[in-house]
């Protein structure tokens, strides 16, 4: 059978009433779940993974369930970025940066359905890859070893000063202040604890959802205690809450370019959907240049990042079933779905198991078209949360943000500490510094490190294996470039004044 036959077998089996019934539940209830600030996808396919094998389901129809939460996810992720300023997972952060601007100019609802269809646009582009490319795509990854991991995030970081191209310095140490905030808790190798203070609390070092609850969402609550009086609202929406045509081909363009660029990088195990969105919002920032809004409400700073980390999130199931290697944090949880049912994926589940590999496959089309149903028609009314006053709004906030960071380790300690970072986010925002920067560099720190460490065992602590290797060369070349280039444009404007 060739590629097209397997994919019009997989259709039948997601046309099931079944399959469908589940691609639907799914796709509603990852959305809510990824509305959640610090929930996000992984969080979701593991509360619906139990209850996916005790209803009994089939495997292809676990794993359609679990995809179409995942994909809800990443959709849902956006709503509260643009609404409230607060990423609903960490992949969400770069839409902070345009989609509330937009929000605060009364174009929240042109910002939900074009991050809507961006989302769209991206999950198609990558599905489509996943049909033509898994088997190339999959030898091409398998290349990475822990060297070029580690030069790729060192990379993603100085891809950050693109960012905020009028304040590197900033930026960076930002990124830094992310870092060493990765670094809290158990050493894993050696088993010391590092910058713990003797804490017990902190021997698991600082959770994902404190930490972008504490910046973003407290953060955001002292911003607007700062101007709010009784009975004013907190932002005004718009009469117009659908883009135009105008709107849409002025953002085509990133849609299409982030959507391919955050396919390649979901391709790579354990890159994620994160780094996919911040490189894809930089390259569009540099290709805009200064005619470019971003950071300021720009179409493109929406669609570039929420169509690159769709396509980031359909990109991560080829490795997961053609190399066993999970391309994600959700995928790892989705591996552990197949293990339930004592099923290895790898090379041998496109010929063993053809039903379950290109019914999953086929469900990613579905899911798309679905979320796309669901979410245009609700862009009004989840515009609408904006005319909640503040007094409404904030202690409202305020209550979700304490329940997701209790709800973790049930304790005090973490609540306390939620607090104290957004007392520290704030000042950092009233300095103008970019949390996006901070947020990306404790993600990628724990990554960064182990991936450094792997790589200097298998060299026996030789540095030049980071050195080694066509791959890590280039990387490190375009790490150089990013780096000179804020350094040449500081030069330029001197030049000019």
């Amino acid at each position: 059978m060739g590629t097209l036959e397997y994919l019009m077998s997989g259709f039948q089996v997601a046309l099931l009433p079944g399959n469908l019934l589940l691609a639907l539940a799914g796709a509603f209830i990852g959305t809510i779940v990824g509305m959640l600030p610090g929930l996000g996808p992984i969080n979701g396919v593991a509360l619906l993974l139990p209850f996916a094998f005790a209803m009994g389901l089939s495997p292809e129809s676990a794993l359609i369930l679990l995809a179409s939460v995942y994909l809800g996810c990443e959709y849902g992720g956006r709503i509260s970025a643009i609404l409230i300023n607060v990423p609903g997972d960490a992949a969400a952060i770069m839409s902070t940066l345009d989609g509330y601007p937009l929000a605060k100019q009364g174009k929240a609802g042109i910002a939900l359905s074009l991050s809507a269809v961006s989302s769209f646009v991206g999950s198609i582009i990558a599905t489509i890859g996943v049909v033509l490319f898994a088997p190339l795509l999959a030898e091409w990854a398998i290349a990475f070893g822990p060297a070029e991991y580690f030069v790729l995030m060192v990379f993603a970081i100085t891809c950050l000063s693109g960012l905020i191209s009028d304040q590197p310095v900033k930026t960076a140490v930002s990124a830094l202040i992310g870092l060493s905030l990765a670094m809290v808790g158990v050493d894993a190798v050696t088993g010391v604890y590092r910058f713990t203070f003797d804490s017990v609390n902190l021997s698991d070092g600082i959770q994902f959802t404190t930490i972008v609850i504490g910046f973003f969402s407290v953060s955001e609550i002292l911003i607007m205690l700062e101007g709010t009086e009784k009975g004013q609202q907190a932002l005004v929406q718009g009469k117009r809450t659908l883009f135009t045509l105008k709107e849409f081909l002025f953002s085509v363009g990133a849609m299409v370019r982030s959507g391919i660029a955050g396919f390649f990088i979901g391709v790579l195990p354990g890159a994620g959907a994160t780094i996919a969105s911040a490189m894809s919002y930089t390259n569009e920032k540099k290709i805009a240049g200064k005619e470019g809004r971003f950071g300021e409400g720009d179409l493109r700073g929406i669609a570039a990042p929420e169509a690159a980390n769709n396509a980031s999130a359909c990109g991560s199931f080829i490795p997961m079933l053609t190399l066993g290697v999970p391309g994600s944090g959700t995928t790892a949880v989705m591996m552990g779905a197949l293990t339930l049912y004592n099923i290895t994926p790898g090379p041998q589940l496109f010929s063993e198991q053809p039903d379950i590999v290109w019914g999953l496959i086929a469900s990613l089309f579905i899911g798309n078209v679905i979320l796309l149903a669901l979410n245009i028609p609700l862009v009004g009314f989840f515009a609408k949360l904006l005319n909640i006053p503040n007094y409404i709004l904030i202690p409202a906030i305020a209550a979700v943000s304490f329940v997701g960071v209790y709800a973790i380790h049930s304790t005090t300690f973490d609540l306390v500490l939620m607090v104290g970072l957004g007392v520290f986010g704030y000042i950092l925002r009233k300095l103008n510094f970019p949390l996006s920067a901070l947020i990306l560099g404790y993600v990628l720190g724990e990554l960064m490190e182990s991936s450094l460490r792997r790589a200097l065992s298998i060299s026996q602590g030789e540095v030049g294996i980071l050195f080694e290797g066509t791959i890590t060369q280039a990387l490190w070349v375009l790490s150089l470039l990013m780096v000179l280039l804020p350094i040449y444009r500081w030069w330029r404007r001197r030049k000019t004044a």
